[in-house]
C-alpha cells in the first residue's frame, strides 16, 4: 500500500510531507543515530550475532543449528536485492534537507537496521536462558531500530513513509526467520515430562 501511494502520489504523500516538515530538525545527534543504520556499523553486529549463534547452537547440539544463522545472512543479502529495484521503480525525491535527486523509497538504512538488529535478536533469543536477558535483548534491538528510524527522519534523510515501508518489508522477513525450523528454544529434559 505504501509503495502504491508513492507511485501514484496518493493522499498519504501529503500527510507524509506535513509530518516530515514538523519533525525535521537536523543536528549532530540525529545524524549519529541515523549512522547506526550504516552497513559498516550494523552488519558487523549481525555477523557477530550469527557467528555466536552458530557456534553456540552447534556446541549444545541443536538440530539444524546452522539454519537460523544462514537464513539471517540470506535476509541481509536480500536488503539491496529488494531495496535498490524499489528505489529505481518508485523514483521518490528526497526531503528538502537533502540534495535534489530520487531513490529515497524505501529507506535502505532502515532496512539494514531492521534486518541487522532484528535478525541478531531473532537468532540469539532461543539461546538465552534467563527471561530477563531475553527481554533486554528484544528491548535493545527495538531501541536500535527505532533510534535509526528517528535519526533518519529527524535529520531529513528520509520521509517517514520511506522508513515505514522498510519496517513493513523487512519486519515480514523477520517473522519468516522466526518461524524457521531450528529456531525454537529446545526444552530442558525436566520440562519434557515422561516419554
Amino acid at each position: 500500500m505504501l509503495t502504491w501511494q508513492v507511485r501514484v502520489d496518493g493522499p498519504l504523500i501529503g500527510a507524509d510531507e506535513r509530518l516530515s516538515r514538523a519533525l525535521v530538525r537536523p543536528d549532530r545527534f540525529s545524524e549519529w543515530l541515523s549512522d547506526l543504520g550504516n552497513i559498516p556499523v550494523a552488519v558487523p553486529v549481525l555477523g557477530v550475532a550469527l557467528g555466536w549463534a552458530a557456534w553456540r547452537g552447534r556446541a549444545v547440539g541443536r538440530p539444524r543449528w546452522w539454519l537460523p544463522p544462514v537464513a539471517g545472512a540470506a535476509l541481509m543479502a536480500l536488503v539491496p536485492a529488494l531495496v535498490v529495484p524499489l528505489k529505481l521503480w518508485t523514483g521518490r525525491p528526497g526531503t528538502p534537507a537533502v540534495a535534489p535527486g530520487t531513490g529515497y523509497f524505501p529507506s535502505g538504512h532502515t532496512a539494514t537496521a531492521v534486518v541487522a538488529y532484528g535478525a541478531a535478536v531473532v537468532v540469539l533469543l532461543p539461546l538465552l536462558r534467563p527471561a530477563a536477558a531475553r527481554r533486554w535483548l528484544v528491548l535493545a534491538g527495538t531501541v536500535l531500530v527505532l533510534a535509526v528510524s528517528y535519526g533518519l527522519v529527524r535529520r531529513g534523510y528520509h520521509w517517514p513513509l520511506d522508513v515505514a515501508a522498510s519496517w513493513c518489508l523487512f519486519g515480514a522477513g523477520l517473522c519468516g526467520l522466526r518461524l524457521l525450523p531450528g529456531h525454537r528454544r529446545p526444552r530442558r529434559r525436566e520440562d519434557r515430562g515422561p516419554r
